[in-house]
């Protein structure tokens, strides 16, 4: 295998029998999917802007009501409202990319334009594999799910906790956690935002492993926090609280309303993007009042309910469909864009697959920037799944393939190798075959293409039961990257002091 077939598309074994694409964002070259018109998408902007003008948001957090205040919205008790020119000169400090720096420099991500990160599953409260079945997570199982997390190249970064450790106490297990995403992980890692104390500890802890303070962290953004809304029209304290937190200190706020059609936001689809895009743009707003020019995202993640039992639905075509839309409207207003990979289904089968290859694909050709909860997402957001992380990464690895631009050089026009053929002939021992055969397609993690016979006569294992195979090869393999001992003997320094403090309060 030589030449420029060799270079274009290299592959490497993380561990046996596990084909990765190399770490790395494919940069798309073709255009986000336009599912509106822009007459459509000026219309939905204005209507939010009349939602925040007219109804305003209602924010339970008085410190944030009074930054609003200051900055000449217009407060009555707990209701703010925002004018459309306030909204504009907010925007337009928003910066459209930045770079997030990660532990090891060759693993910086870059957020705008055509690049997208891929973010591991973070934040359900149960945890799943073959072997035992849905049940409780432990940090023990937590720290499995890490190194899997940095052992996947087609991972770029850790989601927030891949699952809750029950087995720790509620107000000190973040702690625990950052410092276990700091210890596996040489990419970045997300911080949880219930509240300031939270997310101080993260960015206090970033700022140990970047070797600075706080204040030094602000000079470059390491982090980067979830905050939902709480539709409809509501920005709940502990939100509000990580909000100014992350943007005092130049992290990156991922403002995301949870809006559900049918329940916590309008039945028609329109209805709920309106909705959708009036929270998002009063989160955006606060941030840059905080902090003008500090990064921050809108996320996108309407969905829809099943009106006959009011369960939320995932991965549905109307979620494509917002999430396509969505880009858009992040588009119009200038500000990267966040959407999910997500499944309703409770089981790693048939549907979990078609929902989440459905809500791929409506984040990906919607432009996404980031692709929250990417893999390992089970059950409505409820389950962290070690197989459903394996399923989903072979489908990562199968969309960064497809996105790779066809190539037309002379070389990969072949017209020698269809002289060479001739007519009536094959292409099995052309010199062009065999020079590129080892990288001419993409290389399965997981599929199987052995025909039935084949199949059947190794065992007939299913995808599931492939999965299960290739995660615990990855684990066997997996080796934490190196931590300065003095870093990591700050951190726990710090763990220690913040746990005899109390850790952080329930919110």
């Amino acid at each position: 295998m030589t030449g420029r077939a060799a270079r274009r598309r290299p592959h490497h074994r993380a561990a046996p029998g596990v084909p990765q694409r190399p770490f790395g964002q494919v940069e798309r070259r073709t255009a986000p999917l336009r599912l509106l018109s822009d007459d459509q998408v000026a219309a939905i902007h204005e209507a939010a802007l009349t939602v925040l003008s007219d109804q305003g948001m209602r924010i339970l957090h008085p410190p944030a009501r009074g930054l609003f205040a200051a900055a000449g919205a217009r407060v009555e008790a707990e209701t703010v409202r925002l004018d459309p020119a306030m909204v504009a000169e907010r925007l337009a400090t928003v910066p459209a990319a930045f770079t997030l720096a990660a532990r090891n420099p060759a693993r910086d991500l870059r957020l705008g334009g055509g690049h997208c990160v891929y973010a591991s599953v973070g934040g359900p409260a149960y945890v799943m594999d073959n072997d035992r079945g849905r049940r409780d997570g432990s940090f023990a199982e937590m720290c499995d799910f890490l190194r899997l997390v940095q052992a996947l190249n087609v991972i770029h970064q850790e989601g927030g906790g891949p699952f809750e450790p029950m087995d720790l106490p509620a107000q000190t297990r973040h702690l625990d956690i950052y410092h276990a995403q700091i210890r596996h992980l040489d990419k970045s890692w997300q911080t949880q935002t219930l509240g300031r104390a939270r997310t101080m500890d993260g960015i206090e802890m970033a700022a140990i492993l970047f070797a600075t303070t706080p204040e030094g962290l602000a000079r470059r953004p390491v982090l980067l926090g979830i905050i939902n809304t709480n539709s409809p029209l509501q920005l709940d304290i502990p939100m509000a609280e990580g909000l100014i937190a992350l943007a005092e200190h130049g992290q990156v706020n991922v403002i995301t309303p949870f809006t559900l059609a049918g329940a916590m936001a309008p039945v028609t689809l329109a209805g709920a993007l309106v909705l959708q895009h009036a929270e998002a743009l009063a989160g955006i707003v606060l941030t840059q009042i905080v902090r003008p020019g500090v990064p921050v995202m809108y996320g996108g993640f309407t969905s829809n309910v099943d009106m006959r039992s009011g369960a939320p639905a995932f991965g549905t075509p109307e979620y494509a469909k917002a999430a396509q839309a969505s880009g858009q409207l992040a588009r119009h207003i200038g500000v990267p864009y966040r959407s999910s990979n997500v499944t309703a289904a409770n089981e790693v089968d048939a549907q979990a697959a078609y929902e989440s290859q459905m809500a791929l694909w409506g984040a990906l050709t919607g432009g996404a920037h980031l692709l929250e909860h990417a893999a390992g997402w089970l059950h409505g957001g409820l389950t962290a799944s070690f197989e459903k992380l394996i399923l989903d990464a072979e489908m990562l690895q199968m969309m960064d393939a497809w996105m790779e631009p066809i190539a037309t050089t002379p070389a990969d026009l072949a017209l020698e190798a269809i002289r060479e053929a001739g007519a009536g002939g094959h292409f099995f021992g052309t010199r062009h075959t065999m020079e590129r055969y080892g990288t001419a397609f993409h290389a399965p993690m997981l599929s199987n293409w052995d025909n039935h016979p084949q199949w059947l006569s190794r065992g007939g294992v299913d995808a599931r039961a492939r999965a299960n195979a290739v995660w615990k090869d990855l684990l066997a393999a997996a080796e934490d990257p190196p931590l300065d001992p003095a870093i990591d003997e700050a951190l726990g320094a710090y763990v220690a002091r913040r746990k005899a403090e109390g850790g952080a309060p329930m919110n």
